[in-house]
């Protein structure tokens, strides 16, 4: 059973930064993308940031140039820099890995919180 583990949330104030971290336990064969999403109170949860095999990347227009996400093949991880936080930004953060077939695959989330 593959479980993905985030981590790196904790409180921070506006104008701050964090890095998440999401380490998958085994390995999944056929993953096409890797990414994090958020989920405010109260709000849907939305994509924030994917990364391909290929490298492509992919930004929610409210993080582009404040965030960046990267993998580590070797240790199985992807990270998400966060920098220039805002209170807005406050949500639990989701890692996902997605399959070729669509199969998702989450983490149970980290709080982020912004505020002063």
């Amino acid at each position: 059973q593959v479980q993905l583990v985030e981590s790196g949330g904790g409180l921070v104030q506006p104008g701050g930064s964090l890095r998440l971290s999401c380490a998958a336990s085994g390995t999944i064969f056929g993953i096409t993308a890797m990414g994090w999403y958020r989920q405010a109170p109260g709000k849907q949860r939305e994509l924030v940031a994917t990364i391909t095999n290929s490298d492509s990347t992919n930004y929610a227009d409210s993080v582009k140039g404040r965030f960046n996400i990267s993998r580590d093949n070797a240790k199985n991880t992807v990270y998400l820099q966060m920098n220039s936080l805002k209170p807005e930004d406050t949500a639990v953060y989701y890692c996902n890995r997605k399959k070729y077939d669509g199969t998702n695959y989450w983490g149970k989330g980290t709080l982020v919180t912004v505020s002063s």
